[in-house]
C-alpha cells in the first residue's frame, strides 16, 4: 500500500490563514508538500509544521502562468487557496481571483493533478461587488480547465490569525463606541480547522470531484450577534453603533487608504450588504461540511482560546469574576 509520502501537493496561498492550517493538516497525514508564494523567504514559518524536507516553498506568481507552472509540476494534487479583501497595487481582484485561479487551472491540467480550488460564499456573476464576481470567474475559469475539479465555498472563515474577530477585539480595546455596518446581515462563521480538514480530506479522495461544497458552521447568526459574542468571549462592555449602508459607503471611499484594521473599502460594504450563509440546495445535496462528516466549531467554542489577550485582565480572571 502506498504512503501519502509518496504523493505531492502542491498549495498556492499556502502561507497565509487559512494555508498554514491546511499545510499542518496534510503534514499530519504525511503529504509531501510544495508551497507556491511570491517570497518564500518570507515562508519561513512552514517549515515546523511538517517534517525535515517534509514542507518545501517555492517562488510563483499567479500573475506569471510560467512560474506556476513550474510550481504545479509533478504534483498529484493542486490547491488554489490564493484571494485577497482588498486590490493593493498589481495584486487586483481579476489577477489574483479570476485570471489568477485560471492559471493554477490550467497549470493542474498541463500536469493531470487532481485541482481543489477554495472560492466564497457569494461568488456570483452579477454582484455589484468586484470580490464576488471575480470569485465567480474563478470558478468558471477552474471548471473550464479541469471540470472534475473539487470546489469549497467558505463563509467568514474564524481563527487565532483571522481579519475578523482579532480585528474586532482589536477595535474594543481602543474604541469605545464600535460601528457597525449591515448589523443584519446573516453569517455563518466557519472554524479555519473545519475548512482544512475538508480540503484535506479532500486530498484524501473522501469529497466528490465536479461538484461546490459549501462551508459554515454550526449556526447562522446576525453581524451585531458575532460583534456581541466577540465583546463577551474579551470581556469589554461597548456601544455597537449601526451604520447606515449609505453613510458607511460614503466613508469607505476614504478609508480605503486607511492602514491596519481602519481600512474599509467599498466593495467591502457592498458585500456586507448580502447574506453570507450554506445555501438550501447545498443542505439537501449534502455538499456541506457535515455532508463530509465534519461537526462543525462553533465560534463561542473556538474564539477563548485565541481571543484571551484582548481581554483586560489577559488569561487570569478578573477580580470582579
Amino acid at each position: 500500500m502506498a504512503s501519502n509520502s509518496d504523493t505531492l501537493v502542491t498549495i498556492f496561498g499556502g502561507s497565509g490563514f487559512l494555508g498554514r492550517h491546511l499545510v499542518r493538516a496534510l503534514a499530519k497525514r504525511d503529504y509531501r508538500i510544495r508551497v507556491g508564494v511570491r517570497r518564500p523567504d518570507l515562508a519561513g514559518h512552514l517549515q515546523p509544521l511538517g517534517k525535515v524536507g517534509q514542507i518545501n516553498p517555492v517562488q510563483a506568481n499567479l500573475r506569471y502562468p510560467d512560474s506556476v507552472r513550474a510550481a504545479a509540476r509533478d504534483a498529484s494534487i493542486v490547491i488554489n487557496l490564493c484571494g485577497i479583501l482588498a486590490p493593493s497595487g498589481a495584486q487586483t481582484f481579476d489577477a489574483v481571483q479570476a485570471e489568477g485561479a485560471g492559471a493554477v487551472a490550467a497549470a493542474a491540467a498541463a500536469t493531470g493533478a487532481r485541482m481543489i480550488h477554495v472560492s466564497a460564499i457569494g461568488a456570483a456573476k452579477d454582484s455589484l461587488s468586484r470580490y464576488a464576481q471575480t470569485k465567480a470567474a474563478g470558478e468558471e475559469a477552474v471548471r473550464a480547465a479541469v471540470p472534475a475539479a473539487t470546489i469549497f465555498r467558505p463563509s467568514i472563515v474564524f481563527g487565532p490569525e483571522d481579519q475578523f474577530t482579532n480585528r474586532f477585539a482589536a477595535m474594543a480595546r481602543m474604541m469605545p463606541v464600535l460601528p457597525i455596518i449591515g448589523g443584519a446581515t446573516k453569517l455563518q462563521p466557519v472554524y479555519v480547522g473545519d475548512v482544512a480538514k475538508a480540503i484535506a480530506d479532500a486530498v484524501d479522495g473522501k469529497a466528490k470531484a465536479g461538484v461546490t461544497y459549501e462551508l459554515g458552521g454550526p449556526e447562522v447568526m446576525t453581524m451585531r450577534a458575532a460583534i456581541e459574542a466577540i465583546l463577551a468571549t474579551i470581556e469589554r462592555n461597548r456601544m455597537l453603533a449601526p451604520l447606515p449602508f449609505s453613510l458607511a459607503m460614503m466613508k469607505s471611499y476614504f478609508l480605503q487608504f486607511a492602514p491596519g484594521m481602519l481600512k474599509l473599502t467599498p466593495d467591502q460594504v457592498e458585500m456586507l450588504k448580502s447574506d453570507n450563509v450554506v445555501s438550501g440546495e447545498a443542505k439537501s445535496a449534502g455538499l456541506t461540511l457535515e455532508g463530509l462528516g465534519i461537526q462543525p466549531e462553533s465560534l463561542q467554542s473556538i474564539m477563548p482560546a485565541y481571543l484571551w489577550r484582548f481581554r483586560k485582565t489577559g488569561q487570569f480572571k478578573s477580580s470582579a469574576a
